[in-house]
């Protein structure tokens, strides 16, 4: 009585890597990044430019400052 032996095959790195799914369909992607960006652009913009007091700082130098009067 001996055991017949059934040869297999062994199917090491045969097997297809599962295909990785994206977050964002890549036909949207673009649009996606421009908006993010567009946003993030945006915030800084509205936090620049919501500061109670402008900051101060000395003028550069030989620079001469144009009166607001009108020469008659």
């Amino acid at each position: 009585m001996s055991k017949k032996q059934v040869k297999t095959t062994r199917q090491i790195g045969k097997n297809p890597a599962p295909e990785k799914k994206p977050i964002i369909d890549p036909k949207y992607k673009s649009f996606f990044n421009t908006m993010i960006f567009l946003l993030i652009m945006l915030i800084f913009f509205i936090v620049n430019n919501t500061r109670k007091e402008p900051e101060h700082g000395p003028y550069p130098p030989f620079y001469k400052q144009k009166s607001s009067q009108p020469a008659n």
